[in-house]
């Protein structure tokens, strides 16, 4: 599959706050940006609902990327039978023939050991209901799924503020395809005092702790250009229901990859504060 450097992350366009026509909006206007891969999960409220209503025409115009795992009425079933259920509903709620990609959506190791998970994937590539076999999460787990071989397609945490994944597990074209989720570190930038129960928590303590200088750039483009041009890394998916702001991601995108000088502050931070640092869940 080819599929632009950034993507759609459409947990967003899943919210109830979201309207109708907000969603249609961003959804369509998304492709007619050049975007090729929307990405989302059943987890994410209205969202694989909306890509079906707002998408169904165009269907063939994107790789659509979903996530699920546990049963549908909400309890952590990890069995060969919620997969297949959840793949099913994803295919009915996405007006889809097939998943392109269907990722286990932060399955634990210890249900990743079983190994029955990883032949209902591939039992579900076979029937064509699914194109590939995917695993979504971070850190040890990850590393199983990467190691196993038996997935053609991840999705982890890269930005900034959470190198784990980039730098102990991504190897550059030898491996499954990288969807690099949380590209812009949930911009914790727009926090003057700790957001204490946000979201963006963690990243506004790591990067106060980083303390990078973006130079002439903002915030949000300096950390943009260094997930989607990060060594292992595919594609970038950049969450939003405002079109305006995937406007600004793509054109940001599309100055290319940081100055090796910014790159190698980056790195002597890292270094400095963050190498222990777990990739955020």
């Amino acid at each position: 599959m080819e599929v632009s450097i950034v993507g759609l992350g459409a947990g967003q366009i899943g919210e109830s706050e979201v309207t109708e026509a907000e969603a249609a909006e961003v959804l369509n206007g998304a492709l007619d940006l050049g975007v090729t891969l929307i990405d989302t999960a059943a987890s994410y409220g209205l969202s694989e609902e909306r890509i079906g209503r707002h998408l169904g025409g165009r269907r063939d115009e994107f790789v659509l990327s979903t996530k699920g795992g546990p049963k549908i009425n909400g309890q952590r079933d990890w069995s060969p039978g919620s997969v297949l259920e959840s793949i099913e509903q994803s295919l009915r709620l996405t007006r889809s023939e097939r998943l392109d990609v269907f990722y286990l959506h932060s399955c634990p190791l210890e249900i990743l050991r079983r190994g029955d998970l990883q032949d209902t994937l591939d039992q579900a590539v076979a029937a064509g209901k699914i194109g590939v076999a995917g695993y979504s999460g971070d850190n040890a787990p990850l590393a199983f799924a990467v190691d196993s071989g038996r997935f053609g397609a991840i999705e982890t945490s890269v930005n900034i503020a959470d190198q784990w994944n980039l730098r102990n597990v991504l190897r550059p074209r030898l491996g499954p395809g990288v969807i690099a989720k949380r590209p812009i570190a949930n911009a914790p930038w727009r926090f003057a005092e700790r957001p204490t129960g946000n979201y963006a928590e963690l990243y506004w303590e790591r990067l106060r702790a980083l303390e990078l200088d973006p130079g002439d750039l903002d915030w949000a483009e300096f950390a943009l250009r260094f997930t989607v041009y990060a060594p292992g890394v595919d594609t970038a998916i950049a969450g939003t229901a405002k079109l305006a702001n995937l406007r600004a991601n793509i054109t940001a995108a599309g100055r290319g990859p940081l100055p090796a000088s910014a790159l190698e502050g980056i790195d002597r931070a890292w270094h400095a504060v963050g190498s222990g640092w777990p990739a955020s869940t």
